[in-house]
């Protein structure tokens, strides 16, 4: 990371500051940002975190969740917000078009702008850049960008439950997407007092009973498998979402189980939403389910680990993925 001078005034001098990330936030968006917000607010900068649409209910014990703004939810007061801001800091995504309705009124306000993000093929969204697909995690950067900055000691508990939150969720506790430096950061985090078995707990053991029925639903009613390709699928309708009364955050992790059969090199969650039907890679080893997302399906993310979108039915979008597997089979059986 390359800090400037211009950039290391911006963070010292108090600034009205307007951190933003992706529809659908995950772990790291939201553990990113708080962290941020937290980081940030030592140096008595005046700051509000807003999001395209609400995050998932296991997230909002972190610190200063429950005082986000959901553009869907809170329009009117997200406009009110955003146009007295003059420092835009741009979390785990990397294009205008990743927070939508919100970034098209951000795009044409005044004030300097700031991304940390770890995706592929970043826009010039921003004064200052700091994009690096190889870090496991934006929770990973912002560490790094506070360390940088000589700020280690701000570093509190809080902001290491934030980091940790995006640390595990988008590494699959450690997992994938790992680096030595990841285990060094987060060594450093309970060492200044994380509790990271609070934040297992928040993630891993907090679910609701429907979610256990509807995980059993999908890998016994919607899983296909097709040994030869080594790929397995899980499938859910507008039926299934009715049924279960499926809210955000309820379908999240559900593809990785299918990555737990050993011969399954490629999995894939195909499900219906209101107006589109979306999918979820994920991978083993050096098969990029990026590029597939990316050439097939209007998506993209991470080597391993991709997102995807259709305007097709439910049923045209499960059969062209499915028509698409010969094309890979090389890589498949590699």
């Amino acid at each position: 990371m390359e800090f400037t001078s211009d950039l290391k005034q911006l963070i010292s001098v108090p600034q009205n500051v307007a951190i933003c990330s992706h529809r659908n936030p995950d772990g790291d968006a939201i553990g990113s940002s708080l962290a941020m917000q937290h980081y940030l607010e030592q140096y008595g900068h005046t700051v509000h975190v807003l999001f395209p649409s609400e995050y998932p209910e296991e997230f909002e014990v972190l610190p200063g969740a429950t005082d986000i703004l959901i553009w869907d939810i809170h329009t009117e007061e997200c406009k009110h917000v955003l146009h007295k801001k003059n420092l835009f800091i741009f979390l785990d995504f990397n294009a205008y078009n990743r927070i939508d309705k919100m970034g098209d009124f951000i795009r044409p306000l005044p004030g300097k702008r700031i991304m940390i993000d770890h995706h592929l093929y970043p826009e010039p969204i921003a004064d200052h850049m700091f994009s690096e697909p190889e870090a496991s995690s934006t929770c990973e950067l912002i560490y790094r960008f506070i360390s940088g900055l000589g700020d280690s000691m701000k570093i509190s508990p809080a902001i290491g439950k934030c980091l940790y939150t995006g640390i595990v969720t988008d590494t699959g506790s450690f997992r994938h997407a790992t680096n030595p430096q990841i285990f060094r950061i987060v060594a450093d985090l309970v060492e200044r007092g994380l509790d990271d078995t609070s934040v297992q707990d928040m993630i891993f053991n907090s679910q609701k009973e429907k979610n256990l029925r509807l995980l059993g639903h999908c890998l016994s009613n919607r899983m296909e498998y097709w040994p030869e390709y080594r790929t397995a699928m899980i499938w859910l309708s507008k039926k299934d979402y009715e049924q279960f009364n499926i809210q955000r955050g309820d379908t999240e992790g559900i593809v990785n189980y299918l990555l737990s059969i050993r011969e399954v090199k490629l999995a894939v969650f195909i499900h219906n939403q209101p107006s589109i039907v979306k999918l979820s890679m994920r991978s083993k080893g050096d098969l990029d389910v990026q590029a597939i997302c990316r050439k097939h399906f209007n998506g993209g993310g991470h080597k391993n680990a991709s997102g995807a979108y259709s305007h097709d039915s439910l049923k045209a979008t499960i059969e062209k993925f499915k028509a698409l597997l010969p094309e890979y089979k090389t890589e498949l059986l590699r």
